[in-house]
């Protein structure tokens, strides 16, 4: 039988790369005659935690092929402190001329192959939307990976109206600015709870537009959600697509790698202590704080607020913390008020990095104050673990925002923070965590579990995002 090749170029940084492989696996386990190459974008300050992730995985699966793209110069790091989105855009069209190269060899090496097998096409993170243009000049159709979820999907489709509307002078967004109307997101939507990218003069709002405006030229977009969860997105844009000249979209997650990669900030020991705590602490009785690598972006008195919060609250907790770079501090415990590791002796635990996979699958953990980055608010659902609801930066205050107001599956501390904004105050996490360790009453703590539950099956043989692999399984062989 022929078999068929699809290249992929995720973008770098490890929620991508990992999202990515893992959905690589998952074509692979259904389609015997497919084949993977992976073009491996490196940033200057690439982790080797993940060098070493990508050679075991690709050690286990033979037809998977990682191709290592030439290091390029990165942009000036005055761009990277003024719009990190910028940067990162900048950085990746540096790194077209070296894709397009590489996707010409793999086409040529295809057609004198012996093989048998054709390239079927280009699938892309969304952060590599210019690229399509080189599977156009290919004659290979393009699909974006998107790593977030079905609501962000329908504010990128809606970027681009908004900018063509508005005078040219607006060059960013403002928190003033009137609820926006998103499709696929069933309530107006607060400017207050969209990326702080798009508030930002100096290239954040335009990085955005620019990345939007080709979402409408792939021929389809794969996202990392599924049909039970985003009910009213993924009917609104896998529905009736000719209504809003929308690619197709398939919904085909949840994409989630279950078991923590290795990382070279993990204590062993400290690893094993808390693990064995856990273990001694009854069902549901722990609330987990973890906040990413925004953590370390923590100011001193966010700290202070935090610790005091929990104190108060009366509840057992875990807390990773992480130090934030360049300061006095050498470990997480000199950043906590005088006192309150003694005061909360027993019922507590501070620990650094730590396995986030893990300590959520731990039948102890009751709920979880999380920064809602997309792939811990699936890690969550699928371990049937209740959310409070702190983000930080990226797309985080939206989907914040959605899994209190629009899903019903989280616990408001704040939808609308923001990194270097107003601090989250004792009180109000003292309330927050109370209200998410005593969720029975209010049916939370079910539908969170019943949703998890959801989650498993749609990725089971003959379940929604299952199917939807299979139609674009099927979309792409017909495409070559």
């Amino acid at each position: 039988m022929k078999k068929t090749e699809l290249i992929f170029v995720p973008a770098p940084g490890a929620g991508h790369l990992v999202s990515t492989l893992e959905f690589a696996k998952r074509l692979l386990d259904q389609d015997d005659q497919l084949l993977i190459t992976l073009l491996l974008i490196k940033m200057p300050a690439s982790l080797l935690f993940i060098d070493s992730y990508v050679k075991s995985l690709t050690a286990s699966q033979p037809r998977i092929q990682v191709i290592d793209l030439p290091e390029v110069e990165p942009p000036p790091m005055e761009i990277l402190l003024k719009s990190p989105e910028y940067y990162f855009c900048e950085f990746i069209e540096s790194c077209l001329p070296h894709v397009k190269d590489m996707v010409s060899k793999i086409l040529s090496s295809a057609a004198d192959s012996t093989t048998h097998h054709q390239v079927a096409g280009l699938v892309i993170d969304f952060f590599c939307v210019s690229m399509i243009d080189i599977a156009n000049e290919a004659g290979l159709p393009s699909f974006i990976f998107l790593t977030s979820n079905a609501g962000f999907l329908g504010l990128m489709m809606h970027l681009p109206n908004r900018h063509q509307q508005i005078s040219s002078s607006a060059y960013k967004m403002s928190d003033s600015d009137d609820e926006l109307l998103i499709p696929g997101i069933a309530d107006p939507v607060s400017p207050r709870v969209l990326p702080i990218a798009l508030f930002n003069e100096h290239g954040g709002y335009t990085s955005y537009v620019k990345l939007s405006q080709r979402f409408k030229d792939a021929k389809g977009i794969i996202v990392n959600t599924f049909a039970e969860l985003e009910a009213y997105a993924v009917e609104y844009f896998v529905g009736d697509v000719d209504d809003h000249q929308t690619p197709a979209v398939y919904p085909v997650g949840p994409v989630l790698n279950l078991k923590s990669l290795p990382h070279p900030d993990l204590d062993l020991a400290q690893w094993h202590k808390t693990m064995k705590w856990l273990d001694e602490q009854p069902q549901s009785s722990v609330v987990f704080l973890c906040f990413g690598s925004g953590s370390g972006s923590f100011s001193a008195l966010q700290v202070k607020e935090l610790a005091l919060g929990l104190e108060q609250s009366g509840d057992k907790f875990l807390w990773s913390i992480r130090v934030p770079p360049s300061t006095e501090f050498k470990n997480p415990e000199e950043m906590l008020p005088d006192g309150f590791l003694e005061r909360v002796h027993g019922r507590g635990m501070i620990c650094g990095w730590t396995a986030q996979v893990e300590v959520l699958a731990h039948k102890a953990i009751g709920g979880f104050v999380s920064h809602c980055g997309w792939n811990s608010i699936l890690e969550s659902l699928w371990f049937g673990v209740p959310i409070v609801t702190f983000p930080i930066y990226a797309e985080q205050q939206l989907n914040a925002f959605r899994m209190v107001k629009e899903l019903g599956l989280a616990v408001e501390l704040r939808s609308d923070h923001r990194i270097g904004g107003d601090p989250v105050m004792a009180d109000e996490i003292a309330r927050a965590v109370k209200s998410v360790m005593q969720s029975d009453d209010g049916g939370l703590r079910k539908r969170v579990q019943e949703m998890g539950d959801k989650a498993r099956k749609a990725v089971m043989n003959g379940g929604s995002s299952f199917l939807s692999i299979r139609q674009f399984l099927n979309d792409i062989k017909g495409s070559a």
